[in-house]
């Protein structure tokens, strides 16, 4: 049975513990069924190793809670970078250990990014040249290989990228067909994709593709699903000012389910009923009071999806 659940957001807790279990309360008192964990918002890892005290901290925490747990990786995490990449590495591993000690089936990992975003003030946009790509992608795929056979009790969700204008392509995994040969070539059973439907909607707009066929056809390798709207439209990596994006409808809102103009429905579709995994509502933290009313309209789209022969395409939203 489809799991729905929201984020603790990083930057709200910033590694508080008491704000962990305020927002676990909330959310139970809401009737979320699942919780996204971001391992670097509870200070879990420090200088790339876990920090035992910490988690065991954590640990008390959430067992007073019965939630299906998922990770999320730092975000900075890079398997293509080139100048720290033991520490990276360091990272990844203390990662997976945290999802294995909280019993978290899946880590969400931002692919390999061609050109980091925390770079990005000091290069000017290039291409890599076809035979330095793929060195890259040999790269992440011999690691994540290799981390998937150490911890094969967690498996591994390489989450699809949003553009940036300027910047793109910068990463492999704006394109959805790009970011299945990867998850395919590692060829394990424990590496899989988390779908974000925000990031698809993007993408979709920036390359002119369709995100619902999008969908169809890696449907049967996504393990994980994170669920937010947006308008679609693709912003410059500098802007993060949410309240000068939203007039305008730019940006990676992270906005509550129906809030934007996603064909989430039709997307949806595509996977459903046959996906078990979990629908995690990532909402930015201006809307974490919004959270139950993204869950009502994620609810109401879910028996929709229910009815025979209802009709999903954005013309019916």
């Amino acid at each position: 049975m489809v799991k729905i659940g929201a984020k603790i957001d990083e930057v709200r807790i910033d590694g508080d513990l008491s704000r962990l279990r305020r927002d676990l309360e909330h959310f139970t008192q809401i009737g979320l069924d699942a919780v996204e964990l971001p391992v670097h918002g509870l200070d879990a890892i420090i200088n790339g190793r876990l920090d035992a005290a910490q988690v065991a901290k954590i640990k008390r925490i959430l067992r007073d809670f019965d939630f299906h747990y998922s990770v999320h990786a730092p975000n900075p995490l890079n398997l293509m970078n080139q100048d720290f990449l033991p520490m990276h590495l360091a990272v990844f591993r203390a990662s997976l250990q945290f999802a294995r000690e909280i019993n978290a089936p899946n880590l969400v990992y931002h692919p390999g990014r061609y050109v980091a975003e925390e770079t990005f003030f000091i290069n000017a946009p290039r291409e890599l040249s076809p035979a330095d790509q793929q060195h890259l992608l040999d790269l992440e795929r011999s690691i994540l290989d290799k981390l998937a056979a150490e911890y094969p009790t967690v498996t591994i969700c390489l989450e699809n990228a949003r553009p940036y204008i300027f910047h793109s392509p910068y990463c492999y995994a704006e394109k959805i067909d790009l970011l299945k040969r990867q998850v395919e070539e590692v060829h394990r059973e424990n590496v899989k994709i988390t779908l974000d439907l925000g990031h698809l909607f993007m993408a979709a707009r920036y390359y002119d593709f369709d995100p619902v066929a999008a969908t169809a056809a890696i449907k049967d390798l996504i393990a994980h699903c994170h669920i937010h709207d947006n308008f679609g439209s693709a912003v410059y990596h500098h802007e993060k000012q949410q309240t000068h994006q939203l007039p305008f409808g730019r940006g990676d809102s992270h906005m509550p389910v129906g809030w934007g103009e996603i064909p989430i429905p039709a997307i949806l579709a595509e996977f459903m009923p046959s996906y078990q995994g979990t629908l995690l509502m990532e909402l930015r933290s201006r809307y974490f009071q919004d959270t139950d009313a993204s869950q009502k309209n994620l609810k109401e789209i879910l028996i929709l999806l229910k009815q025979p022969n209802q009709q999903t395409g954005p013309d019916q939203e």
